[in-house]
């Protein structure tokens, strides 16, 4: 009689397993976990923000069975309005690396102290914010044209007080960042977070399909680093890695590049941003943002830093709303 009724358990067990739902993709990728950290990130220029409403979503480092492999930076809509993106990371723990997947909040959580560059100096996000249902650009460091965007502003600050820079993808273990979460990120942490839209996903799925983006294939300096439109990797607002030699002037728009010769070779500073500032450099050079100045071009520029709070996805939203899903396609 008992080991009928262990067997009934045991058979309940397996049909409940098999009811079940199969993990999502976000869920897995989420607990990818490896020995080998990612590569440095590549240095390239911003490519030019396609309108308004669009909000800057920096590249980074996936991993996939041949291993790790570039998603390009692109612009892209919040899913509502309100909202702004805190970007993945890949943090050391346990003896692997871990990714922490990205994701869509009321404020800019903790991203491992990530210099990606273009607004994201490691803490916080200084390309833009909302205000009154629109997002406005920073155009200190964010490539903007203002003859089809208008809701912009020029803070330098930002540019004065860059955190990090440095290329180091990863944060904790060998040759690792050491940033902690502030308070600030903590709570932001805390809050309803909405993952990656569906066209950020497609984006990045584009993107593992191609060969070229393999870090064993590039060398760290993929030829689509960046792009106007999530999933487009050709054409018009395409960009491509610099050379580390070049990365003086990467960041720095053409309006600015006869503007001071010393400020060439201030790598976190965006063309307009004045006088510039120490900075020291450590582990691996980051990608570092690049900035637009009061006019910008629809030129490329390449990536600067600091933190600040605000970011969003692929068509403008229509309304204020903090729960929204939806995408507007826009490709």
């Amino acid at each position: 009689m008992l080991r009928t009724w262990t067997t009934v358990f045991f058979l309940a067990l397996v049909l409940v397993a098999l009811a079940l739902p199969a993990p999502s993709q976000a869920q897995v990728a989420v607990g990818v976990s490896i020995r080998i950290g990612p590569p440095a990130l590549p240095v390239y220029p911003q490519p030019v923000c396609p309108g308004p409403g669009y909000i800057w979503t920096p590249g980074y480092w996936a991993y996939g069975p041949a291993g790790y492999y570039w998603v390009p930076g692109t612009w892209v809509v919040a899913p509502a309005v309100g909202l702004l993106w805190t970007p993945g990371y890949w943090g050391w723990s346990g003896g692997f690396y871990a990714w922490h997947a990205g994701y869509w909040g009321p404020h800019v959580g903790f991203y491992g102290g990530i210099n990606y560059g273009f607004g994201y100096g490691g803490v916080g996000f200084a390309g833009g914010e909302w205000r009154g249902g629109a997002f406005h650009y920073n155009t200190a460091v964010t490539n903007v044209n203002t003859t089809i965007v208008h809701n912009t502003y020029i803070n330098n600050t930002v540019v004065n007080n860059t955190t990090v820079v440095n290329h180091t993808s990863f944060n904790g273990g060998p040759g690792g960042l050491t940033a902690r979460a502030t308070a600030a990120e903590q709570a932001a942490g805390r809050e309803h977070h909405i993952a990656a839209t569906s066209i950020q996903a497609e984006h990045e799925h584009a993107a593992s399909q191609n060969h070229a983006f393999l870090a064993s294939e590039n060398h760290g300096r993929p030829s689509v680093a960046a792009t106007s439109k999530p999933g487009v990797f050709s054409g018009h607002g395409v960009v491509a890695a610099h050379e580390e030699s070049s990365r003086a002037h990467a960041d720095r728009p053409p309006s600015a590049m006869n503007a001071s010769n010393h400020a060439a070779v201030q790598e976190d500073r965006p063309s307009n941003a004045g006088k510039p500032s120490a900075q020291s450099s450590n582990a691996k050079p980051h990608s570092e943002g690049s900035h637009a100045s009061s006019h910008p071009s629809n030129e490329s520029h390449s990536n600067a830093s600091h933190p600040n709070n605000s970011h969003s996805n692929e068509h403008p939203p229509a309304q204020h709303s903090s729960g929204g899903h939806g995408e507007k396609p826009g490709h």
